[in-house]
Parts: structure tokens; C-alpha cells; sequence
């Protein structure tokens, strides 16, 4: 539904119009110019020069099929009119008649998207030098100026509505990030702990096993949380951010992931070899991070009975993990997505989460300046990790 009370506005903002519609007066001799909203019920007009008392105002309505701007607007040609009496197609038109005026021009205003806004036209009592290429161009000129002032007040419009989204939108990630970062984090941290010493007491076997469902559902929750938190700041705030320490002690931090996940996975064997003769400068919380995404998805998608091996060793001035599972091949199709967030790729009722662990190990590892991979084959899959071991 067409706004013309905006549209009038809009007009009025222009600063530029006014002194349009000034040299259009001066220039032509004539006495009325106006910038009319033209469409299929109405004829307003939005700005005025009026210098013979006709009578309108910004605002101001003439009944559309009185006017000779009802005819442009369905043709989208200009009129351009001398002497109404000596003209052969207006000489005994009812509009001139009806408002009085011997000369007339009529400039239709088109919009950018192509759609019809109205007119910028003239009038006066008397006749008027009008049809020559000069006062057409001027007034095609300013018809294109006002079109182009109001497509820019368009954009300028949705981009202030586009920013004030953005706005919103920030302080809601603001938000989401605190509520991630503490008031979930944090409970399932103590529920974590509470799980924990539970298994340090002597418990009946009931017990005992209630105790390892909690702490594994914990231990899951505390991941997922992990990986929203990183996905929420990659995507949204500031990217994986780095604490880098050039003497991680990178053998404990791993065995620790290990030993970690061996607990949520009792029924799986994980096979662990490290040969790490060098210093590597990481965020050792990070790469921990990593080893758990990677170890996660393997003991996840691997065959039960099979172990995962994880090595990790420093070679040719690189750090290099990889965590390697027995499984079916992974089609290409489905590997070259392995790496997107929210893709799980083929999902068994059984397995859980978002997919975003190997998108956060993708990212993380991207942080060091390294990369992260796969491979897959008919018996085997496996994920490498490379990190130069300095800095830059």
C-alpha cells in the first residue's frame, strides 16, 4: 500500500528541491513548479514553487483525472506544451481549461527500481518558450536528480534499519556469550565435580553406575557448551583467540584428553604414542580442545571393537597430531563438508551433538597458523593436524 504522506516527506527532505524548482521558475518565466506524487487514485503534491497564487501547498490534492499528470502516468511520456491554444492536442483539453494555464510541462520522475513516482512540472497563465532541447534536458536532468536522491534515501534508510538489526543483534550475541560462558558453564562444571567425588566414595554398584552416567553427561554437556561458546565468538565476536606458550607441557596436556575421554569411553581402547622432543608454542588449552574434537568424533564413528590410535610428534619444525579410527570410508562428498559447522555428515540415531567439533578444530587450528585434514580409505579414516612449532 502506497504511503504518500512518507512520500511527500521524502520530497521534503530533499534540500535540493527547492532550489530545482527556483531556477525552473526563473529559468522558464513560469510561475508554478511542483514536484507531484502521482499514482493510480491520487495526485499530491510534495513540493511547490508558487508564484501566481494557485493555491497549493505541500500536501495538497488535485483530483487525478483533472490533471494532464493522470495521462503520463500511464504513458510515462513527457508533455510539453507552448501555447495551449495554438496546440492541436490540448487546445481543447479539459485540464487547461479548468486551472487556467496556456503553458505546461510535465517531466515524468522515474524511480531507480523502475517503478513510476510522479512529475516534476510547471504551469503559468501565460504562453511560454518550452519545447526545445534545452528546457527539456534541464528538466530531465532534474527529474533524474530528484529519482536519485530518493533511491538514496531508500538505502539509506534500510542500512539505518540494517544497523539498528546489527545493534540488536550484537547486544543478543553479548548476552547469548555471558549466559554460554557462566550461567551454563559454570553449573555443569559443579555437576561435574560433584560426579567426580561421588566415584572417590565407596558407592553400591546402582550408585556407582548413576554416578558415571552423570559424569559423562556432564563431561558432554561441558564439550557442547565449549564448542557454542568458540562457534558464538568465531562467528559473531572476536575469533578463536590464542594464549600462546612457547613451553606447553604438551605431553601432559594430551595424555590428559586421553585420559579423560577413556573414562566417558570405557568400552573403547584408545592407543596413544608421543614423540615430542621439541618445545611447541601453542595455546595448550586449545590444542587439548582440538584433540578432544578429533578423539571425540573417532571414538564416535569408529568400529567398536577396533582401537583409536593418536600419535603425536614433532617433525621437519612441526608439531603433528593425528587421531586415526577403523571405519567405513567416508564418501567424498560428505568430506568435503566434514569441516563446515552444524554438518554431522551420515548421523546414526545414537550419536549427539551440533557438528560443530571439527568445524572448532578446524578454526583452532587455523589460529596456529596450521591446518587440519583428512584422510579416509576403505579400512581406516584419519584426521592430521600440522602447526609450524614457532611462531611466525
Amino acid at each position: 500500500m502506497t504511503n504518500i504522506q512518507a512520500d511527500v516527506e521524502a520530497i521534503g527532505r530533499i534540500d535540493a528541491v527547492t532550489s530545482i524548482l527556483e531556477v525552473i521558475c526563473r529559468t522558464t518565466g513560469m510561475g508554478f513548479a511542483a514536484v507531484a506524487r502521482v499514482t493510480d487514485d491520487k495526485w499530491v503534491a510534495c513540493a511547490v514553487r508558487d508564484e501566481i497564487k494557485f493555491g497549493l501547498e505541500p500536501g495538497g490534492e488535485l483530483v487525478l483525472e483533472t490533471t494532464i499528470c493522470n495521462e503520463i502516468r500511464q504513458h510515462h511520456n513527457p508533455v510539453v506544451i507552448d501555447h495551449v491554444a495554438h496546440d492541436e492536442l490540448f487546445a481543447n483539453h479539459h485540464t487547461p481549461a479548468m486551472y487556467g494555464f496556456q503553458s505546461y510541462i510535465s517531466i515524468p520522475i522515474t524511480l531507480k527500481n523502475g517503478n513510476f513516482f510522479g512529475t516534476l512540472c510547471a504551469i503559468d497563465p501565460n504562453p511560454a518558450l518550452l519545447n526545445n532541447a534545452k528546457t527539456i534536458g534541464m528538466f530531465n536532468l532534474f527529474a533524474d536528480l530528484i529519482s536519485f536522491h530518493l533511491d538514496a534515501a531508500d538505502k539509506l534508510a534500510i542500512t539505518e534499519s540494517q544497523l539498528l538489526e546489527e545493534k540488536k543483534t550484537s547486544e543478543l550475541r553479548d548476552q547469548f556469550i555471558a549466559i554460554l560462558g557462566h550461567d551454563l558453564r559454570n553449573p555443569v562444571g559443579a555437576v561435574l565435580n560433584v560426579a567426580q567425588m561421588l566415584l572417590r566414595m565407596p558407592l553400591d554398584d546402582r550408585i556407582k553406575r548413576l554416578a558415571n552416567i552423570l559424569q559423562d553427561s556432564s563431561y558432554r554437556m561441558k564439550a557442547l557448551i565449549e564448542n557454542i561458546l568458540d562457534f558464538a565468538r568465531g562467528r559473531l565476536g572476536e575469533g578463536i583467540v590464542l594464549e600462546r606458550n612457547a613451553n606447553e607441557p604438551i605431553e601432559k596436556i594430551l595424555s590428559q584428553v586421553i585420559i579423560e575421554l577413556g573414562i566417558i569411553w570405557p568400552d573403547k581402547t584408545i592407543e596413544a604414542w608421543f614423540d615430542l622432543n621439541s618445545a611447541v608454542d601453542c595455546d595448550g588449552k586449545r590444542i587439548a580442545q582440538l584433540l578432544s574434537n578429533l578423539l571425540g568424533n573417532a571414538l564416535t564413528h569408529g568400529k567398536k571393537d577396533e582401537p583409536v590410535k593418536v600419535e603425536a610428534f614433532c617433525q621437519n619444525n612441526e608439531f603433528i597430531i593425528s587421531v586415526t579410527n577403523a571405519g567405513k570410508q567416508i564418501p567424498d562428498a560428505i568430506r568435503d563438508r566434514l569441516f563446515q559447522p552444524f554438518y554431522r555428515g551420515e548421523v546414526t540415531p545414537k550419536q549427539q551433538g551440533l557438528g560443530l567439533g571439527l568445524s572448532i578444530a578446524a578454526e583452532i587450528a587455523r589460529a596456529h597458523d596450521g591446518t587440519l585434514g583428512v584422510d579416509s580409505g576403505k579400512q581406516e579414516t584419519k584426521f592430521t593436524f600440522k602447526m609450524p612449532l614457532s611462531k611466525g
